[in-house]
């Protein structure tokens, strides 16, 4: 069975006028989020061979404050084709994935990330709400990479910042 774990980047700022999106940093609620996440992956013992991510500010400065919550070095490739990549785009990356990859962290954007979740989850009431900032999805494929979809996808769980209790608005 393999592991597939989506999640979004934390909060991060507001693009100031002239400034480039792909740079938003993270806020210092975003920070407080994604350490947050950290610890409960730590808890949890969530172990992503690799971990795919966006190569945007705030994606890189989110999977920043999570990599030190795994036991082991991981396999990281930060790609620019995951910056807000739709969930075809974002499905297709994750169909080439070698077979022998047990678990996958996907680090990316909304509207691409919940769209994917949304599909994989087949309509759980549980993504009825969206998938907030610094939200973690996970899913079992009893497929390969290869084959990953609806049909081979089960959601597992959706843990949010605010679930966890360490997060405010």
């Amino acid at each position: 069975m393999k592991k597939l774990y989506l999640l979004r980047h934390a909060k991060a700022a507001a693009a100031a006028v002239g400034d480039a999106d792909r740079e938003r940093p993270l806020t210092e609620r975003g920070q407080r989020a994604a350490r947050a996440l950290a610890r409960w992956m730590a808890e949890k013992r969530l172990e992503p061979e690799l971990i795919l991510c966006s190569s945007a500010t705030r994606t890189r400065q989110t999977l920043a404050l999570i990599l030190p919550s795994f036991a082991r070095a991981r396999q990281v490739l930060y790609e620019d084709a995951l910056y807000l990549a739709d969930a075809r785009g974002l499905l297709a990356r994750l169909r080439q994935v070698p077979a022998s990859v047990a678990s996958v962290l996907l680090v990316g954007h909304n509207p691409g990330l919940e769209e994917l979740a949304a599909q994989l989850a087949g309509g759980s009431r549980r993504l009825g709400d969206g998938l907030p900032t610094g939200a973690l999805v996970v899913f079992e494929l009893a497929a390969d990479w290869d084959e990953a979809g609806d049909k081979a996808a089960r959601f597992v769980g959706l843990v949010t910042p605010k679930e966890l209790g360490r997060e405010r608005d």
